[in-house]
């Protein structure tokens, strides 16, 4: 049952983190709003790293955004978390392949095993919140823009890149917790453990037999 636990919380988050990479690359974290471009045939959409343009006969154009302390917060923040998410999703596939039971290296106890996949599985649920916190992040400046009627800007609508982030993060949260919940705290067998011996008290307290003196012995002798 462990064992099975282990394999599929490793394909799991092993499918979240292709998952994460892709909606890191994504350039459609957000899309024009179809009532903003009722007019016109151009279609908008922009990614963490670069803005595109594609028009009705086909032809795209993408810019890279040219300065990084020049964008805004949320944006820089959400670069750093997917990163962050993709370095602790490789580390943990990485850790959950060494804690498998049914992998061997080296002299590794079972236990010590168990614990190496626990590990793996924390890894995979903090890579998990990670990317669910900057892609929920940047969705909410999204709607905020969106309904925000002083906003001058043009309006964008949710993209296919949120929702691959969304599936992202519960992957790795659900990949992760079956890891964790494969470990089992093993208890030491019985000859291992320390028996523990009480007195019990009575009535006329505890004997303590001495030696008899030795003049004793001699006069005892002496009357043989």
């Amino acid at each position: 049952m462990a064992v099975g636990l282990q394999v599929v919380g490793l394909m799991l988050g092993l499918a979240s983190w292709c998952l994460a990479s892709s909606c890191t690359s994504s350039q459609l974290w957000r899309v024009r709003s179809q009532a903003e471009s009722v007019g016109s045939s151009q279609r908008q959409f922009e990614g963490l790293w670069m803005s595109c343009a594609a028009s009705s006969l086909g032809n795209l154009q993408c810019s890279r955004f040219k300065t990084t302390l020049g964008l805004p917060v949320h944006l820089q923040v959400c670069r750093a978390l997917m990163i962050l998410s993709l370095m602790l999703g490789l580390a943990s596939s990485i850790v959950s392949v060494l804690g498998l039971k049914c992998t061997r290296i080296g002299r590794t106890s079972e236990s010590a095993k168990e614990k190496i996949a626990l590990t793996g599985g924390c890894l995979f649920i903090l890579s998990g919140v990670f990317s669910l916190s900057a892609v929920s992040w940047y969705a909410a400046r999204v709607i905020h823009d969106f309904h925000n009627p002083l906003y001058g800007g043009v309006r964008f609508e949710l993209g296919t890149g949120l929702y691959l982030g969304w599936a992202a993060s519960g992957l790795a949260v659900l990949g992760g917790s079956m890891l964790c919940c494969s470990y089992r705290k093993t208890t030491p067998p019985a000859s291992a453990r320390q028996l523990s011996y009480s007195l019990s008290p009575t009535s006329g307290g505890e004997k303590i037999y001495r030696a008899a003196p030795t003049s004793e012995i001699s006069s005892k002798a002496a009357y043989v």
